[in-house]
Formats: C-alpha cells, sequence, structure tokens
C-alpha cells in the first residue's frame, strides 16, 4: 500500500474524504512551518523594543521559549499522527474533547492567525516604504503592509504546487541572508564581546532584573510559532504520519537556532546600548544594517529580509485558510457554504483564502487609531496564538488522564503524561506574562490592551456560539479520543 493510499484510509477512517492535492513534500513542508516561525521576521521586527526593554539579556528568551514550544510541539506531533486533518488545532480539540471545546479553540486561533498576518505585513512595511524610497510614516507603512498583503495572497491562490516552490525559496533565502548577514556583522562590524549578553546595561534600573527580562521575552515568545503550520497542511502531504512531527521539530531547532544568531549577531554590533535602552535610538537595525552595508548593500539585504516577510506572511495565510476551511466543512462557521468551497483547479479554498486577505487588511487599516500599533498587534496575536495552542495542550492532558493513549506514528510513549504537564506549564506561564500590566501610568485599558483584547474574542465567540450554536451543525466525530466504559472494558 503507498503512503498516500495509507493517508487517505486514514482519512477515511476519521469520517473524511480529502479534496487537497498531495503535492507538498517533505521539505516543502519544513519550509512553510519555517518561513511561518521566521527568524528573520521575529527578530527584525521586535530586536529594538526587546533590547530598550530587557538590554542585551534578552537574547535567553529565545532559548526559555524554545524549550517551551519543543514541548508543545512534541505534543502536537502525536496529534497530527493520529489525527491528519487540515486545520490543525480545531480538528484535533474536536476529537480530543467535543463539538464546543473545538469550536471555541477553531475561534479564538483563526482569530489570532488573522491578526498575525496583518502584525507580520505591518511590520514589512517600514522595510517595503524604505527599499522605495519613501519615508515610513504610519500612511506609507499601512499601504506597504496592504501590498505585502495582496501579493501573498496572489502567490498562495495559484496552488499548493506554488505554494511549495515558494515555501522552500523562502526558506532558502531566508536561511543564507540571516547566515550571510550575521557572519558579516561577527567578522567585520563587532564592537562588543560575547559578554555583553550578561550584562543589561541599566535596562532594569535599581531593581530586579527579572521584570525587564520578562518584558524583553516578547521577542522569545513572538518567534516560536509556526511549527503548527506542518499539521494545518496535513492533507497535502504524504505519509503525515510520519513527515509532519519530524517537519514541526526541525521547524523549532532550525529555525530557533537561526533566531538566536541573527539576535546575537545584531546584538554585537550595536555601537551603544545607553541610547537604545534610554529611547534615543529607536531603531537600532537600521543603524547597525547602515552601518555595515552602506546605503546601497543596507537595501539588497532590506530585499532578503522582505523575501523573509512576505514568506511568513504567505505561510500564515496557508494556515489561516486550511483552519477556515476544516472549520467551514463541519458548518462550524457563519458563511460554511462559501467558505468550504474548493478549487478543483488549483487545489485550494479560494473563499477561505480570500477571508485570510481581507481581514489582516481590515486590520491594518485600524492599526492607524492607534499610537502604539505594532507592538499592540504583536502582542495580541501572540496571546492568541498561545491561548489557541494552549486549549489543545490542555484538552489532550484531560485526554490522557481520562485514558487516551496516542495510535499514530509518531508517540512519546512513557513520556508522554510529563511532556504534557511541562508543556502546558510553560503555556500558562507565558500567557500571564504577556498580560501582565507595565505601565502603571498609562490609562487602564491602554495598560490591560493584551488581556482585554483577548477576553473581547473569548467572549464574542462564546456568545455567537450560545446563540447560533454552530457545533451543532456537524455529526462529525468528536470526543472520541477518550475510550467510553464499554471500550475500557473489552
Amino acid at each position: 500500500m503507498t503512503a498516500t493510499a495509507s493517508a487517505e484510509d486514514r482519512l477515511a477512517d476519521l469520517g473524511y474524504t480529502s479534496e487537497f492535492k498531495r503535492d507538498m513534500s517533505p521539505w516543502a513542508n519544513f519550509s512553510l512551518g519555517f518561513t511561518y516561525l521566521s527568524p528573520v521576521v521575529s527578530t527584525y521586527t521586535l530586536f529594538g523594543t526587546a533590547l530598550a526593554l530587557g538590554g542585551p539579556p534578552m537574547i535567553w528568551s529565545f532559548v526559555v521559549a524554545g524549550v517551551g514550544q519543543f514541548l508543545v510541539a512534541l505534543v502536537f506531533g502525536e496529534l497530527v499522527a493520529q489525527y491528519p486533518v487540515a486545520g490543525g488545532v480545531y480538528p484535533w480539540a474536536r476529537r480530543l474533547w467535543g463539538k464546543r471545546w473545538a469550536w471555541m479553540t477553531g475561534w479564538v486561533y483563526l482569530m489570532a492567525l488573522l491578526v498575525t498576518i496583518a502584525s507580520v505585513s505591518y511590520g514589512a512595511g517600514p522595510y517595503l516604504a524604505t527599499l522605495l524610497g519613501y519615508t515610513a510614516t504610519v500612511n506609507n507603512t499601512v499601504l506597504c503592509a496592504i501590498a505585502v498583503v495582496v501579493v501573498s495572497t496572489l502567490i498562495n491562490y495559484l496552488g499548493t504546487r506554488v505554494l511549495s516552490w515558494a515555501a522552500i525559496f523562502g526558506f532558502a533565502a531566508e536561511i543564507i541572508g540571516a547566515l550571510a548577514v550575521g557572519i558579516w556583522l561577527l567578522v567585520d562590524n563587532r564592537v562588543h564581546n560575547i559578554g555583553v549578553i550578561f550584562d543589561s546595561f541599566g535596562a532594569a534600573g535599581s531593581g530586579s532584573y527579572l521584570p525587564a527580562f520578562f518584558a524583553a521575552g516578547i521577542i522569545g515568545l513572538y518567534q516560536y510559532y509556526g511549527f503548527e503550520a506542518c499539521g494545518d497542511t496535513a492533507e497535502e502531504v504524504e505519509d503525515p504520519g510520519r513527515v509532519i512531527p519530524k517537519a514541526m521539530r526541525r521547524t523549532i531547532y532550525i529555525g530557533g537556532a537561526a533566531a538566536t544568531f541573527a539576535c546575537l549577531s545584531l546584538l554585537l554590533a550595536v555601537p551603544d546600548f545607553g541610547r537604545v535602552i534610554s529611547g534615543e535610538d529607536t531603531d537600532p537595525v537600521t543603524g547597525v544594517l547602515t552601518n555595515a552595508f552602506g546605503t546601497v548593500g543596507y537595501k539588497v539585504v532590506i530585499g532578503v529580509v522582505l523575501i523573509s516577510f512576505l514568506s511568513c506572511t504567505m505561510s500564515l495565510q496557508a494556515a489561516a485558510s486550511r483552519l477556515t476551511y476544516s472549520y467551514a466543512r463541519d458548518k462550524m462557521l457563519f458563511g460554511h457554504k462559501a467558505l468550504s468551497r474548493f478549487s478543483p483547479k488549483r487545489h485550494i479554498p479560494p473563499y477561505s483564502l480570500l477571508l485570510a486577505g481581507v481581514v489582516p487588511v481590515l486590520i491594518v487599516f485600524a492599526s492607524k487609531l492607534s499610537t502604539d500599533a505594532l507592538n499592540k498587534i504583536v502582542s495580541f496575536a501572540t496571546l492568541g496564538i498561545y491561548l489557541g495552542f494552549q486549549m489543545v495542550v490542555f484538552a489532550a492532558l484531560r485526554a490522557r488522564l481520562k485514558g487516551w493513549v496516542p495510535s499514530g506514528e509518531f508517540t512519546l510513549g512513557r513520556w508522554g503524561l510529563l511532556v504534557n504537564v511541562l508543556a502546558f506549564a510553560y503555556g500558562v506561564a507565558a500567557m500571564v506574562n504577556m498580560c501582565w500590566p507595565r505601565t502603571p501610568d498609562a490609562a487602564w485599558y491602554d495598560n490591560y490592551v493584551v488581556l482585554l483584547s483577548g477576553a473581547l474574542v473569548v467572549v464574542v465567540g462564546g456568545v455567537y456560539m450560545a446563540i447560533a450554536r454552530p457545533f451543532g451543525n456537524s455529526d462529525a466525530a468528536a470526543g472520541d479520543a477518550v475510550p467510553q466504559p464499554s471500550e475500557i472494558t473489552k
């Protein structure tokens, strides 16, 4: 029996007949997760913010978050091996717990994905404006961000095969660019020794350094998600139960290593940490790159950086459209008839993909109402992603305690419970850190904007779920991971 036939048989056993074409190679699947995680995007977007908040030791947040998210990736590996269904977290939550939990998990994660697309494209805006020779004003940033979303949507619309090649190209460009830029900075533009990563340079003030480190940790938390995109495309990969868990793990340790290296090379080339920490230098990345490569060379580097941003946006849209399609296929979403439509010619869900383009554009437009739009968008996006993750991790822990034994090609065996507990503990701690109020002088709603925005998504979803009861629209299997008493006694 071929790997494809086995995958289709597994889907049939789970109650689905896939319309996707298995055109995505293992290498492309990994590249999709890598470009979504994107070491360049996270580092270049939040480097200045993290350095100002925590000084050079902020780089250790990459290590802390990397270990925590690796545990989550191990849990997800078990799930995708047993349930290789498009959409990832939604179908996993459905089988682990039930329809209501799955609906809310899918809702939270979808909202977070759409906001993340907006955050990545917004982060790309200043770089694209600079490359085109414009000043990165708010209006120019918004227009350039929208251009990134439009181009990404068009690439996705061309189908799985084009998406695969684009992901591989994006991976190659990003990893080669990150290594080349980092090595050049270390060899020719290093102004500090590695010991600075143990010196806060006064970022903590006169108090303990831990609060400053936790605040700067947003750069690490923003870095380590994207590996789940490998699972979102489970119906487009041959032998997904073996291929995807490996791709998820590789995404974490290869992407994490690349991000840490990129951050370290920038750190050692920053001429004056004091100016960044005091707020005098709000864009140390541009200063470092311009000084190292000159005006022309800087634009070449920015071109490579933009490829990373575009690849990341593209991968995010792929994940969001597959989740929306999976959600709509089970009639769990308003407008499910349109959102579950499938293009047999291009092997994509066109209306789900359109949603993943239109909503981020609206969010980018709305960002003009905020004076600190990027940080707020990034913070909410990161909280939403982590919340969606932990709803699945918690569902897995609950199911495991009730007797669920993972039965896919990849399992953790006797280590499963411990890994699951540690993954959940890490996720809860990370979310508390994201929501912690750190600006007591600001208005209360501004101080709690991340928590309030997360709560708003949950409340709106809960009200819609209570009124429309969309979870009852489908007869697809739910909550069957936990063995029933009759099954246990057999």
